[in-house]
C-alpha cells in the first residue's frame, strides 16, 4: 500500500502526518509526503531549500520508526492541489491524507481550495484530517 501525505507545515499538515504514521503501521505502507511550492516570480530559492530541510527531517523521523517514507518537494506551475492528484496517479498511490482548514465561502472562491480540488479528483481514498 501507498500513502500519500500532502504536507504544507501547518498543525493540520502535522496531524496528517501522524494519521499516515498509524496507517503505515497498520497496513504496512510506504509513505509519500509531497510538498507543492507553485513556480512564481515571487518563489525564491531560500523558500525551496526551506521546504527540502522540513522535508529530510521528516523522512529520517519515519524511517527511524522502520516506516519506508520519501519526500519530494515538487516545484512547477500546478496548483497544489493538481499537483498531488498527479503524483497519485503518476505512483499509483492507494490512500491520500491531507489536512483541511475553515475557510469562508469567499475565500475558497478567491484562492480556491487544494483539499477540494484532491477530494474531488484524486484517484483513490482521501482521508481529511482537521
Amino acid at each position: 500500500m501507498k500513502i500519500l501525505v500532502g504536507y504544507d507545515g501547518s498543525k493540520v499538515a502535522e496531524d496528517a502526518l501522524k494519521i499516515a504514521q498509524k496507517h503505515a503501521n497498520a497496513f504496512k505502507a510506504d509513505i509519500f509526503i509531497v510538498t507543492s511550492l507553485e513556480q512564481s516570480h515571487t518563489l525564491q530559492k531560500e523558500d525551496i531549500d526551506k521546504a527540502e530541510g522540513k522535508l529530510e527531517y521528516l523522512r529520517t523521523s519515519f524511517n527511524t520508526d522502520d516506516i519506508s517514507c520519501e519526500t519530494h518537494a515538487s516545484v512547477n506551475y500546478l496548483s497544489p492541489g493538481e499537483d498531488l492528484v498527479q503524483f497519485a496517479k503518476d505512483n499509483a498511490i492507494d490512500e491520500i491524507i491531507i489536512g483541511v482548514r475553515r475557510r469562508s465561502k469567499v475565500g475558497k472562491l478567491i484562492l480556491g481550495s487544494t483539499a477540494q480540488y484532491v477530494i474531488l479528483n484524486a484517484p483513490c481514498l482521501v482521508v481529511t484530517v482537521k
